[in-house]
């Protein structure tokens, strides 16, 4: 007549033991399994300190060795946001006039570049061409400074008269990182490591050259194999960064607290640019301050961030300025990704509950669900558990209408999807895809909606 207090007493004591930073690890390990991504690693700096710093799977999968708190990966292009707040720390110390043509700093430069501007380069608004046909072998060569690489700007041609157009460029940043060096009177490198992220692990990408980073790899039809060595010195502001990523989180959290620029400066860097119709830019639904992206969260709270792409990497730092809290995941491989919303969802158990969800008792007798993708019909299966933490985890058969959407490759395909619960039960989860994690929120009508990769998901379960 016990055995079902006892059971409660068992279910309760699995939910205490269920923390935060647990929580987060869960999330990190899943997201890192069902993307295929050989090694990960994310931090949350919260409140003046770091709260969690969490790792999963392989820095280096032939040698077998584990991804550890301080293992750097290739930033790709959140590198953009250090080019773009060393400009920002000159400007505030009288040295860079953002609104001033970059060839007075730079006399070297190729005279077609020479009168854009720093608030141009930092917006994608100079007409700057991203990469062509012609940087297929781009990586071969290394420079010892920002104004070395200049060279690579020779002979191309502007896609937009300034100011006109949002046009995203990596080469862009090249030639702001450039400007910083000119403008600082000291190699770039040299003003990253002193001034703008000192005493972090942060600095010049060193795959394949130094033990603390992680290797790189690429997906193959052979499975995932290490990716070709690359030299990123041809844009240290745009891509050419590495870091481990507690150092990234903490380098957001100095950000946030005004450490890195003083806070005008900071806030006048999360200010929408404007073209040159006074019109502000951006893409996908973010706005574009000076350098940084200007974006809110599945609840409309105000973030602040930056995502990368590479060989060999996958990367976001993101931040809630209001809520003083930083998050960063990084990859050692170039997967489809809504990182973004992951790096939300893995520092979701750190942040305030949401408000006002409809309680969702973890569904254990269910064994199917039916629902509809944008509309159209779906079903399949459906197996719900708790675990040793007491987090209810579901597993649902994929539907044949949103196999395309989450199973987009490089990374391998998946035929399930994993439920965690975020929030009283179900009320909030994440659904963990190939793709990423995605947020999942009950329903009053007894049903839940995932948004996956912009499509609307609805679910009903039955036993």
């Amino acid at each position: 007549m016990h055995k079902p207090l006892a059971v409660t007493l068992l279910v309760l004591a699995a939910h205490a033991q269920a923390s935060p930073e647990r929580h987060a690890q869960a999330l990190l390990d899943a997201l890192r399994d069902a993307s295929g991504v050989p090694g990960m690693s994310a931090a949350v700096w919260q409140d003046g300190r770091l709260r969690w710093q969490g790792t999963s799977g392989w820095r280096d999968v032939q040698a077998q060795l584990p991804v550890q708190a301080d293992t750097r990966f290739r930033l790709a292009s959140v590198s953009k946001l250090f080019a773009a707040t060393a400009a920002a720390q000159l400007k505030a110390q009288g040295k860079l006039a953002v609104d001033q043509p970059v060839g007075a700093l730079l006399p070297e430069l190729d005279k077609t570049w020479a009168a854009t501007t720093p608030r141009l380069l930092a917006a994608h608004l100079s007409g700057m061409p991203h990469y062509e046909w012609r940087d297929a072998m781009r990586g071969g060569t290394h420079y010892a400074t920002a104004r070395e690489s200049l060279v690579q700007l020779k002979g191309r041609e502007p896609k937009s008269a300034p100011g006109t157009a949002y046009l995203y460029s990596s080469w862009g940043y090249t030639l702001l990182a450039a400007a910083a060096e000119g403008a600082a009177g000291q190699p770039y490198l040299t003003l990253l490591r002193e001034r703008v992220a000192p005493g972090l692990a942060i600095g010049p990408d060193e795959t394949d050259r130094s033990a603390a980073m992680s290797r790189a790899y690429e997906y193959t039809k052979a499975g995932v194999q290490p990716a070709p060595a690359h030299d990123y010195s041809y844009s240290w502001g745009g891509a050419g960064l590495a870091a481990s990523a507690p150092a990234l989180a903490e380098w957001g959290g100095r950000v946030l607290q005004g450490r890195v620029v003083d806070p005008a400066t900071r806030d006048w860097m999360w200010q929408p640019v404007l073209n040159n119709a006074g019109q502000p830019v951006g893409e996908r639904g973010f706005r574009m301050g000076f350098g940084w992206r200007l974006d809110s969260d599945a609840d409309g709270r105000r973030t602040v961030h930056h995502a990368g792409v590479t060989l060999g990497a996958r990367s976001v730092l993101l931040l809630w300025p209001e809520a003083a809290t930083s998050v960063s995941l990084l990859s050692n491989a170039m997967w489809t990704s809504a990182i973004e919303r992951s790096a939300e969802l893995i520092s979701a158990p750190f942040r305030p509950a949401v408000a006002g969800l409809a309680p969702r008792a973890c569904p254990l007798q269910a064994t199917r669900f039916d629902g509809e993708l944008n509309g159209a019909p779906v079903q399949g299966t459906a197996r719900f558990r708790r675990d040793a933490d007491g987090r209810c985890r579901g597993e649902l058969s994929l539907p044949a209408a949103l196999a395309p959407v989450v199973n987009p490759g490089p990374q391998p395909a998946a035929d399930k999807l994993v439920v965690i619960g975020l929030q009283d039960d179900l009320a909030r989860a994440a659904l963990v895809t190939p793709i990423g994690l995605a947020d999942w929120r009950a329903q009053a009508d007894g049903s839940v909606r995932v948004d996956v990769a912009g499509r609307r998901l609805v679910l009903r379960f039955a036993a």
